[in-house]
Parts: structure tokens; sequence; C-alpha cells
């Protein structure tokens, strides 16, 4: 590796509690004109309120970026396990999932 490629290393650390990842089923997007603010969301079934379950805010250059970098990651998934079905435009995306309680 030369001079060059060493001064652009960056090490990067994840904890573990981060590598545990956080999951969210609905994103929140809103901007200013010098920032955007990513809200992740986790939807529960029969759970009246949401909770935001991180914020993200950045740069409009690098929200550019990401959006950019999703695209690429995106058309690879699909070159190596197929097109990502999109969910039926006339099938309402389920807020509040369904009013029923599973039984045991």
């Amino acid at each position: 590796m030369n001079e060059q490629n060493k001064s652009n290393e960056i090490n990067i650390e994840l904890t573990d509690e981060i590598a545990e990842g956080t999951y969210s089923n609905l994103t929140i997007i809103s901007h200013s004109n010098s920032e955007f603010i990513i809200d992740f969301v986790r939807l529960v079934p029969n759970v009246p309120q949401a909770k935001v379950k991180s914020r993200i805010i950045m740069t409009p250059q690098h929200a550019k970026r990401l959006m950019f970098a999703l695209r690429e990651n995106l058309n690879r998934f699909e070159n190596a396990h197929g097109t990502i079905k999109d969910a039926d435009p006339g099938i309402p995306y389920p807020m509040n999932f369904s009013n029923t309680k599973g039984q045991a």
C-alpha cells in the first residue's frame, strides 16, 4: 500500500451494542435548507404509539451520497437475488397492523 492510500484510510470502531443493529420498518425523512433528518421508526402490532429508534442528521451532500450508495447496493442485491417486489400500491401500508390479537 502506498503512502497516499495510507493517508486516506479511516479507522472505524463498531461497538458491540451498535453491531447488534436496530430494526426499523418505517422511515420518516424531513429536511431544511442545510440538513436532512432521517428518523427510523419501529411499528409494532397492537401498540398505538410507534417509537423512533434512531435519528440520523446529515448534510444534503451526504444524503445524496447515501442515495447513490443505496441505489448501487440495491442493484447489486437484485443482480444476485432477483428483483425486489414492490408492495401492491392498492394495499395500504399496515400502520396499525391489525386489531386482532394472536391466541396461543
